[in-house]
């Protein structure tokens, strides 16, 4: 099993799935975390590199995430014990770990090869000394993972948190300074937001939404919260998934967002930016759409009120790409 990144566009599966299990851990979702992990044994990723990219990220999620990602790994191994998955290579302790001085000197190296150019954060001594010594030293000196790899990892993880773009973009970089080619880290970023490893929270995503395809740019899936006729629905968009202009007659349609970012776009007002909590009540009549942000997933509770006899949904023409793309 090769430990590099090969110089590609394409992914390997192994890859994709250390990404996955890296931005599961991120997230904290354990619940989903432990197929991934069952599917990364399975595709040929080894224990001691799941252990070790677990490891890793404590660095970027904190203790507790990496504790209990590693406790989930655990979990699967003792309660599959027939499974014929690979250990790996076997672990060896760093000497880096034995020489302060050493491992600072490793970490410069790598520090240095990952921005592109020397990099001190003199305004904070103490964490320049540990992001030298123990995250690019320590961490860096253990030999399961490659740099390139080890990189790939933490843009996944980066993908599946809140408030951490200006770290994401420099790793991002640094995954191409790393080994990776620019191709492979984008392939990265749009594959796990088209799987859903980015979609935050603990809707439901639900089926493919067919039915209503021919009414969306992109792809939408719908989950009923409510057997009774009328209840809510979970529609769930992709990045980039928005529906056509539409009016409802003689209804009112009711949008509340729980999970993501998107839009709502009324005819002949400011477009209207959606994050978890934002409700909108569209008046009967009104021309409108609404979707999913270009570089995010969207959930909205949907249901209609105030309907009336006759009550129908009007479809019109798609939001067109020009269009949806001046939404900042």
């Amino acid at each position: 099993m090769t430990m590099t990144t090969v110089n590609s566009q394409t992914l390997t599966e192994r890859q994709k799935h250390l990404a996955a299990c890296a931005c599961l851990m991120a997230q904290g979702d354990m619940n989903r975390l432990e197929p991934a992990v069952k599917a990364a044994l399975d595709g040929g990723v080894t224990i001691n590199e799941l252990k070790e990219a677990f490891s890793q990220l404590y660095a970027y999620t904190g203790f507790p995430r990496s504790l209990n990602a590693l406790g989930v790994l655990g979990k699967v191994l003792q309660t599959n014990t027939d499974a014929h998955w690979q250990e790996g290579k076997p672990w060896t302790r760093p000497a880096e770990w034995d020489d302060a001085r050493r491992a600072y000197e490793l970490g410069k190296k790598n520090q240095t090869q990952l921005s592109g150019r020397e990099f001190n954060f003199e305004f904070c001594p103490q964490d320049d000394y540990y992001l030298k010594t123990h995250l690019f030293g320590d961490i860096f000196a253990s030999d399961q993972l490659s740099p390139a790899d080890r990189e790939l990892v933490t843009v996944a993880a980066l993908m599946g948190m809140d408030g951490v773009a200006p770290q994401l973009a420099a790793h991002k970089g640094g995954a191409v300074n790393m080994g990776n080619t620019p191709e492979q880290v984008d392939e990265l970023c749009a594959w796990l937001n088209s799987e859903g490893y980015t979609l935050r929270g603990t809707w439901p995503k639900g089926m493919l939404n067919t039915q209503y395809a021919k009414f969306f740019i992109g792809n939408s899936y719908l989950a009923l919260m409510d057997t009774m006729k009328g209840g809510p629905v979970n529609v769930t968009f992709e990045p980039g998934c928005r529906n056509n202009w539409h009016i409802h007659h003689k209804h009112i349609q009711v949008l509340i967002c729980v999970s993501g970012r998107g839009w709502y776009v009324e005819e002949g007002k400011e477009p209207l930016e959606m994050t978890p909590g934002t409700v909108v009540a569209i008046p009967a009549d009104t021309k409108h759409w609404h979707g999913a942000a270009r570089d995010s997933w969207f959930q909205h509770l949907t249901y209609n009120t105030r309907e009336e006899e006759g009550s129908s949904t009007e479809w019109l023409g798609p939001v067109e790409d020009d269009e949806y793309n001046k939404l900042k």
